[in-house]
């Protein structure tokens, strides 16, 4: 078990010697995880972490999870390409509605400690800040990549950024942290948390980062993207987004979102060189998912659906259905249903040819059509059958 913690998914380890040592100790550690509630939805790839941190939850020692509502005000800047935006705290709040029962599907909540940094980093006063700063310098701020790249093509980058390390870092000392774990893109602001615990003659944790999961494009992982699969989403619509994960992603999600083996995933490249259909090999992956947070009924519910509606060119019989009064938009019905979010994505799947009647196949293309007694598929895997009241 130690030893698959200390490998499987793992990009980094810092110090590797230091933290086998621990463990193999026996003493109970205090392991901290901290998520920024940016948006409303943990994905697959927050979870990548998540995972990791319940392991070493199921070894005994004590996981801490802070939950960043100050932090997300200031804005992490890792790996972003341009200044992120300060949150304000009622849009933190909104974010935070139903954290809870998202990690409860993954974390032992009744063994954890989930605690907010602003019940401390609210609390910090001007001068207590400027001596947290005197443990870095503006050079190592400025040669931190992300900001390095930003300031060679001319980005701005915010002193407020700058304040996001000492936050995570100061964070680490009022937890009491043995072990940090993140995302090997949050690197630099875990190795703060070593040089603010020093400031206060604190043991210093180790690290363990986690290979980056991919969103299902191949771009990062990015809910202003679109390219996430949430670990709320409904069965169906888990199981649809991971067959649309492009074909040379699918041993990192094998490695990184399920349960599998590590020398069976190592042999995945192996079975798709001998010929094995990536298809058959992704409804494997995408079973293995939903089983994850949903069980196995609802996995299996769902590759079922999945091969009759898409392989099998049906309909399915739990269609969504909107009753609309004459003269209604097309458009109108599937915002309301939630089949589609905004009249910007409307516009974009109407010129993709992406809206269609979902028995002939003949496509919408005027994004102001009305709405019609049909069933309609939208994109890959929606559907909404429209009935116009009498």
């Amino acid at each position: 078990m130690i030893e698959e913690i200390l490998t499987r998914g793992v990009e980094e380890i810092f110090v590797k010697d230091c933290l086998e040592k621990k463990l193999h100790s026996g003493k109970p550690l205090r392991v901290k995880l901290g998520i920024d509630p940016t948006g409303k939805d943990i994905h697959i790839g927050n979870a990548v972490v998540l995972w990791k941190l319940r392991a070493f939850q199921e070894l005994g020692h004590k996981v801490v999870f802070v939950v960043g509502d100050f932090t997300a005000q200031i804005g992490d800047p890792s790996d972003k390409l341009e200044k992120r935006p300060m949150l304000s705290k009622s849009q933190i709040a909104q974010n935070i509605v139903g954290y809870k029962k998202q990690l409860g599907k993954i974390i032992d909540l009744k063994r954890a400690k989930i605690v907010f940094n602003s019940s401390w980093l609210s609390k910090l006063k001007f001068g207590e800040i400027c001596q947290l700063a005197e443990s870095f310098s503006v050079q190592q701020m400025t040669n931190r990549r992300n900001f390095k790249d930003r300031i060679e093509k001319g980005v701005e980058v915010s002193l407020r950024e700058f304040l996001y390390p000492l936050m995570q870092g100061y964070d680490s000392v009022m937890v009491g942290a043995d072990i940090e774990i993140g995302g090997f893109d949050q690197l630099f602001n875990l190795k703060a948390g070593r040089i603010i615990q020093k400031h206060y003659g604190m043991a210093e944790q180790d690290i363990l980062t986690t290979k980056m999961l991919l969103g299902t494009d191949g771009r990062k992982m990015s809910k202003s993207w679109g390219n996430v699969i949430n670990i709320t989403d409904e069965p169906d619509q888990m199981f649809g987004k991971t067959m649309a994960i492009h074909d040379g992603l699918m041993q990192d999600y094998f490695l990184l979102c399920t349960d599998m083996p590590a020398g069976e995933v190592g042999k995945i490249g192996a079975r798709l060189e001998a010929g094995e259909n990536p298809r058959d090999l992704k409804l494997e992956l995408a079973e293995r998912i939903v089983t994850r947070y949903w069980g196995e009924t609802a996995a299996k519910n769902a590759r079922n659906k999945f091969i009759e509606v898409f392989s099998e060119k049906k309909i399915p019989e739990d269609v969504e259905t909107a009753n609309v009064n004459p003269n209604t938009m097309l458009l109108d019905a599937m915002l309301a249903k939630g089949i589609v979010k905004s009249k910007t994505e409307w516009r974009r799947l109407v010129g993709e040819g992406a809206v269609t009647d979902a028995l002939t196949g003949v496509a919408v293309t005027n994004p102001i059509a009305p709405a019609e007694n049909k069933t309609f598929r939208v994109g890959k895997r929606r559907f909404i059958k429209i009935v116009m009241n009498s």
